[in-house]
């Protein structure tokens, strides 16, 4: 992409996408601390169920889905287990493995926040659909 190429409305849709994703942000973090968990917290457990094709994802899964290191995964799962909203068990096929699933607790709190959630994303989701609309109608290259 060049940039003189990029037209005065590109740029204000690109800065609008990016304001309608950070207010959508913004509301899940208050959500998030309402629930009375961390958004990394949210994200964390949002990730364990919404993983597709099993029940269970490894600590090394998860470090992948939130984009942060094997530790940092580990630190997070450790107050999550702390709190009893995941439980960890050794993987099914190799043991040495650590799966992790939500617990009743951990269920209840991800419905309730992914209920508001959702509620949200149906109020600004055609907003967002149709900025993601103009700029690939506008192309940017």
């Amino acid at each position: 992409m060049k940039a003189d190429k990029v037209t005065l409305v590109q740029y204000q849709t690109l800065a609008e996408l990016r304001y309608a994703l950070r207010r959508f942000l913004r509301f899940s973090e208050k959500a998030a601390y309402a629930a009375g968990v961390t958004p990394q917290q949210h994200q964390a457990m949002l990730a364990i169920k919404g993983f597709r094709g099993r029940d269970l994802i490894t600590i090394g899964e998860l470090a992948e889905r939130l984009q942060v290191l094997h530790h940092s995964a580990v630190g997070l799962v450790d107050r999550l287990v702390s709190e009893k909203y995941v439980r960890r068990s050794p993987g099914r096929e190799d043991r040495r493995k650590v799966c992790l699933a939500l617990t009743p607790r951990g269920e209840v709190t991800l419905r309730r926040l992914s209920t508001v959630h959702r509620e949200q994303l149906q109020h600004i989701g055609p907003h967002i659909s149709e900025l993601f609309k103009e700029l690939t109608i506008s192309k940017l290259d």
